[in-house]
C-alpha cells in the first residue's frame, strides 16, 4: 500500500485569490515546490484534492479547470515534482449552473473525493496525511483515518483535533513531517 499527502490547492500549493481559473493568476506560495520535492523523494504519493464551485456558480468551467491542472502538473514535471493525480468537485447546491448544482459526496468536506483516490491509488491512510488552509481540508483526519496540517494563521490552534497540527505553511508541514519519519 501507498503513503500519500492529500493536498488542497488553493491557499495550499497557491496562494489563494478567489475562484481561480487563469493560468496567468496562478502563484505558488513560497516554499512549496521546496516542500512537494521533500514529501516525494520520502516516498509519498502527492494527490490534490479541491473543491472549484466556480463550475457551478458559472464563473469558468470544466475545461478551464482542466487546463489550469494540466499547466500545474507540466510546470512541477519540469521541477521532477508528480503529482499522481488531481481530484476536483465542480458542484455546489447554489450553483447558478443547472447539472452542476447539487449536493455530493465529492465537495469537500464529504469524502468521496478522497476515498476515491484510497481505492485509485492503493493508499494507506493511516501512514498519509492531509494538508488544508481549512478544516473541511482535512475532515478525513475526522474519519481516523491519518493525520493532517491545518495551515495559515488566524486558526483557533488549542481547538484543533488531536490528529490535527498547526502549520505555517507547506514547506513547514513537510518539515514537521520529516522530523516525525527521523
Amino acid at each position: 500500500m501507498n503513503r500519500a499527502i492529500f493536498l488542497d490547492r488553493d491557499g495550499t500549493i497557491n496562494i489563494d485569490k478567489g475562484y481561480l481559473y487563469k493560468i496567468s493568476d496562478f502563484e505558488f506560495i513560497p516554499g512549496t515546490k521546496e516542500a512537494l520535492a521533500r514529501l516525494q523523494e520520502a516516498g509519498y504519493l502527492l494527490i490534490i484534492i479541491t473543491n472549484q464551485s466556480g463550475v457551478a456558480r458559472g464563473l469558468y468551467g470544466e475545461d478551464d479547470v482542466r487546463a489550469l491542472h494540466d499547466w500545474l502538473l507540466r510546470t512541477l514535471a519540469e521541477d521532477g515534482i508528480h503529482i499522481s493525480k488531481v481530484y476536483y468537485c465542480p458542484h455546489h447546491p447554489d450553483g447558478s449552473v443547472e447539472p452542476y448544482r447539487l449536493e455530493c459526496e465529492c465537495r469537500k468536506p464529504a469524502l468521496g473525493l478522497f476515498y476515491r483516490a484510497v481505492s485509485e491509488l492503493d493508499i494507506d491512510l493511516c501512514k498519509s496525511y492531509a494538508v488544508g488552509d481549512k478544516m473541511r481540508d482535512l475532515q478525513i483526519c475526522a474519519s481516523g483515518g491519518c493525520e493532517g496540517y491545518l495551515l495559515g494563521e488566524g486558526h483557533a490552534i488549542a481547538d484543533l483535533p488531536a490528529n490535527i497540527k498547526y502549520a505555517h505553511d507547506l514547506l513547514a508541514a513537510a518539515e514537521d513531517i520529516m522530523a516525525l519519519r527521523a
